[in-house]
């Protein structure tokens, strides 16, 4: 554990040096700082270069984020990336990049190239300190994983088109990796087994159920059968009557079958040697595995202590002004009968049919569209739309953004999970107006759809982001309400106050759960004393943190350091700050680490002075 904890520690070094501060850059020669013209522009067309044969190279390696983004030209490939055959690959890919990139003298560069080249230098590094752990051994979590994604883009409702006949075709030449995939998976798990790395016993029966739900269904009735059931109305009826076939035949050895497999595995041979404990900490190399997950997610130097201690302080800070808020309400009672009291009342369950909840998300965009110029002065192109979770993923789904693409191909889609429209809460879910500003607009939708139309940016920084930055920028934005004229009902205003002392209480729960603070049970309990949650809403999100370790330190962590650039540059330029102005910049540099961005928007600051 010694010796990979610290390799982690030097990592995260390594990282930090690789984004220096802007106190760092302030006081730097003038040298550093500026070049002249004919060596920036020397030293930038060596670099372009190098930034797209990354970009190239990264596309055919990962053919699904390639898909993701909207490049379709691998559509038809799924590599084993549980193979250490893959890992080695994808190793030397890194290595050869870094070692390139090194080559570039960074400061003979512009303030843009030595953003970007920060950037690739930050990603380069953490990817390599990654390969110090064997993180390979746990192939997939309930949460998020190639048998839940592969489902959203067989099913036609993904990034995976199905326009034309060689999207058929490709679609078909895609699953057919799936099988090996599986067996490899299986071999990974058996591999943790071994070596005492495995996961929560508590959430192997989550991952059971999903594979079975898929494995289960005849195809005519399988989600994959989607494309089938809906050809586009110019194929031929010889093109249909070839793919139908193929396609049922494709599901039932190349979904049905390894989907079987894998829950008959896990439920017969896995389930009976996961662990008890809740955390990774308690794996061998816990430690040094949390400290890369931490600093994975929120691009900082910070210890799990000192997240841990700013999660308690921002939970007191929230906690008072919810108090505040509540005695708006007219609510008499203390705040543990206050979330008993929106858990419970009818009024806050209106809806009878999944529709009405949609439509109220719609009607949220409608109420903020006029205020949006006051904020921001761009606005994406990329459509959008808001749409209900798929049922096979649902019961273990948070509601989420899934991008769209640059060329307007495909929309971004905010995804809602409703199990029940009679049990859809307006105000705990949490509050409607703060989900849809986080997730949809000005959030996810505006901050990565501007980012991936910006064709100024390396394709890298165009496609690619930061957790961090990402949730961060979103739950910002939902400080944003008042400005956009909602959190007019006081309790939807302790419904937004309810969604950041969320983001707050992870950042407590995480850390706890995975050093051995706090067991599941605990942690549930802590989240319903602190915040208006039912118990399966606690559970759920525990177990996603017990699943994607570190991830939920993300939000406050990016939401704090936006917030904190925000205040200082008010203060620093008074009547001179333009918020406007403010937020377009934060955007148009896309997703990056904190530091890169802390450098970035304090030389925007001294331009505004």
């Amino acid at each position: 554990m010694k010796n990979l904890l610290l390799q982690t520690l030097a990592a995260t070094a390594l990282l930090a040096a690789a984004t220096p501060t802007a106190a760092q850059a302030q006081k730097a020669p003038p040298a550093a700082k500026a070049a002249s013209p004919k060596a920036t522009a020397a030293a930038s067309a060596p670099l372009a270069a190098l930034f797209d044969a990354y970009w190239e190279e990264q596309a055919k390696l990962f053919p699904l984020e390639a898909t993701a983004q909207g490049d379709n030209r691998y559509n038809d490939q799924l590599p084993n990336d549980q193979t250490q055959a893959f890992r080695e690959q994808a190793r030397t890919f890194y290595q050869k990049y870094q070692t390139q990139l090194r080559k570039t003298d960074r400061k003979q560069l512009n303030a843009t190239d030595q953003t970007s080249y920060d950037m690739l230098a930050y990603l380069l590094d953490l990817r390599l300190a990654g390969y110090a752990l064997n993180s390979w051994m746990i192939p997939f979590t309930q949460f998020a994983s190639l048998h839940t994604s592969l489902v959203q883009l067989g099913a036609g409702t993904g990034a995976q088109p199905f326009k034309t006949v060689a999207d058929y075709d490709n679609w078909l030449g895609r699953v057919r990796g799936f099988p090996v995939w599986a067996d490899s998976a299986i071999g990974n798990f058996r591999r943790g087994m071994r070596a005492g790395v495995v996961l929560p016993h508590v959430l192997v029966p989550k991952m059971v159920s999903q594979l079975r739900a898929v494995a289960g269904a005849e195809p005519a009735k399988s989600l994959f059968y989607g494309p089938v059931a809906t050809f586009p109305a110019g194929f031929s009826a010889p093109d249909k009557a070839r793919l139908t076939p193929l396609f049922e035949a494709a599901i039932r050895s190349d979904v049905m079958a390894p989907y079987q497999k894998l829950a008959d595995f896990l439920e017969t041979e896995y389930l009976p040697q996961a662990r008890a404990s809740s955390g990774i900490g308690a794996l061998p190399q816990g430690a040094a595995r949390y400290a890369y997950a931490v600093l994975a997610s929120t691009t900082t130097t910070r210890t799990p202590e000192q997240i841990y201690q700013t999660g308690l302080a921002e939970v007191a800070r929230i906690t008072a002004e919810m108090e505040r808020v509540k005695a708006k309400t007219g609510f008499a009672g203390d705040l543990k009968a206050y979330f008993a009291f929106v858990n419970t009342d009818p009024k806050f369950r209106p809806f009878k049919t999944e529709k009405e909840v949609l439509d109220a998300f719609r009607a949220i965009q409608s109420r903020i569209t006029p205020a949006l110029p006051k904020l921001f002065s761009r606005t994406p192109k990329t459509a959008f739309e808001v749409r209900a979770t798929e049922a096979f993923r649902a019961a273990s789904a948070s509601a989420q953004y899934n991008r769209g693409t640059a060329d307007g191909s495909r929309p971004g889609i905010f995804y809602v999970p409703i199990l029940d429209p009679l049990q859809f809460n307006t105000v705990a879910n949490p509050a409607m107006e703060t989900l849809f500003l986080h997730e949809a607009i000005p959030g996810h939708h505006y901050q990565v759809s501007l980012q991936q139309e910006n064709t100024a940016l390396p394709k890298f920084r165009r496609f690619g982001g930061y957790t961090v930055f990402n949730e961060g920028w979103a739950l910002y934005t939902e400080s944003l309400g008042p400005e956009l004229g909602v959190f007019k009902d006081t309790n939807q205003l302790m419904g937004h106050l309810g969604a950041e002392i969320h983001r707050a209480l992870r950042l407590v729960v995480d850390v706890g759960l995975h050093t051995g603070k706090l067991t599941r049970e605990q942690a549930i309990a802590y989240m319903q004393a602190n915040e208006a949650i039912s118990e399966q809403g606690a559970t759920a999100e525990v177990e996603r943190y017990m699943a994607n370790p570190g991830q939920a330190l993300a939000y406050k962590t990016g939401q704090l350091k936006i917030r904190e650039l925000r205040t200082r540059y008010e203060k620093q330029l008074g009547p001179k700050f333009d918020l406007r102005a403010f937020h377009d910049e934060i955007l148009a540099g896309g997703s990056m680490p904190l530091a890169v961005l802390e450098r970035r928007m304090d030389a925007w600051a001294a331009r505004q002075r």
